[in-house]
């Protein structure tokens, strides 16, 4: 595996994810952070704006964007953020496994569908970031070369962790 490919050791910059809870409720339920509807708060202050699968494509309707005009069909993201701070759409996509099975093929898909997102988020001119929460599961040494590929392709990957600080989101202070 490639240096700066894992994480999940340092909670300070982050926290740990349980991947059965998708990121708003996720987010609502940490320390100072505030979820109503698409709108993250934290200590009152709007820093990102949450959403998954179909609500993706609402919010790109409000904002004036006809996903038709860039994508022969829709993607369906578990988890997408837009951090205003850094004006960057983080997908973020949860994989959770227990025996084999196909998502090791749907690992290698992220250089594909991060390209389709750049196209998407064009007219907003948002940068785009696609990301990878995995469990151990994925720590064997069986996923070495795709998690190698994951990387080499601009895409990133953390192990049951949320990095909220590599995502521009404000980190709550420690118990």
């Amino acid at each position: 595996m490639k240096k700066g490919g894992t994480g999940g050791g340092n909670t300070i910059t982050g926290i740990i994810y349980e991947a059965k809870v998708d990121l708003a409720t996720f987010l609502d339920s940490q320390d100072g952070y505030r979820i109503e509807g698409t709108l993250v708060f934290y200590n009152d202050e709007v820093v990102a704006h949450i959403f998954q699968k179909h609500g993706l494509y609402e919010y790109l309707s409000e904002h004036g964007v006809d996903w038709k005009k860039y994508l022969s069909k829709k993607l369906l993201p578990d988890n997408c953020i837009y951090v205003i701070v850094n004006n960057t759409v983080f997908i973020i996509e949860v994989k959770h496994q227990e025996v084999n099975g196909s998502v090791d093929e749907k690992l290698q898909t992220c250089d594909f569908k991060k390209k389709q997102y750049l196209k998407l988020f064009s007219e907003l001119n948002y940068e785009v970031e696609f990301v990878y929460i995995l469990d151990d599961w994925f720590k064997s040494p069986k996923y070495k070369d795709t998690l190698d590929y994951i990387i080499s392709v601009g895409c990133k990957y953390y192990f049951n962790y949320i990095p909220l600080n590599k995502l521009g989101l404000p980190v709550p202070p420690l118990k």
